[in-house]
């Protein structure tokens, strides 16, 4: 195995959003990440490399060391809750909120409400601070449909700017965290490594601010 740093990015919107960032850093992919059929690949930097994978995936990799640095949002970190990682930098990219939102005449209703989520850590936690008894039902996507079919009451969800809640019928309700995304490490590898990935971090803040 060689030495070479190994950072795992999300794929998509996070993705697309950090590549500039790492030219700025002089660390751009080597590869076409569109039409590439590599897993690991090598960057400007001759020891750094990347790996792009599903977003939930991250944390799991820099969590048990397959990966030394991650690019995820926040929102999956906190899902996550990996007790590996260590977070060291808001790149300031893919900005949006965790909402509560639905009809508004549903958000107060007496009854035990059922929310639809696929950020079931970060439902439970926020109702249970409400004081509020929910039922979480999980899904994958499509979030909107759910109140609207009436399988759910409310949805926690990402919004940016609101326009498919408002196209059905829905409206953001209760503010749950910001989300952006973050830089997390490996707490081994910052252990051990620690001067090579400062140098890597250092970069990411220079690159952050010129950005």
């Amino acid at each position: 195995m060689d030495n070479k740093i190994t950072l795992a990015i999300s794929k998509g919107r996070i993705l697309k959003d950090t590549i500039p960032l790492l030219e700025h850093m002089g660390m751009a992919p080597l590869e076409n990440l569109d039409k590439t059929r590599k897993l690991l690949i090598d960057t400007q930097n001759p020891n750094v490399r990347v790996v792009v994978i599903r977003a939930t995936d991250v944390p799991t990799y820099v969590q048990y060391g397959a990966a030394d640095l991650g690019i995820a949002g926040k929102d999956t970190l906190m899902e996550s809750q990996g007790e590996g990682l260590y977070e060291l930098l808001d790149l300031g990219i893919c900005k949006c909120k965790l909402m509560v939102a639905g009809k508004p005449e549903l958000a107060h209703a007496g009854s035990r409400l059922k929310i639809a989520t696929k950020y079931v850590r970060s439902a439970k936690q926020y109702f249970a601070q409400q004081g509020k008894q929910v039922e979480i039902i999980k899904l994958y996507g499509s979030m909107e449909l759910a109140p609207i079919t009436g399988l759910a009451d409310l949805i926690v969800d990402l919004v940016d700017t609101g326009n498919t809640l408002r196209a059905n019928g829905l409206q953001p309700l209760e503010h749950i965290a910001d989300i952006s995304s973050r830089l997390v490490a490996n707490k081994a590898s910052l252990k051990v490594r620690f001067d090579t990935l400062q140098g890597i971090v250092e970069q990411f803040q220079d690159a952050v601010a010129n950005s």
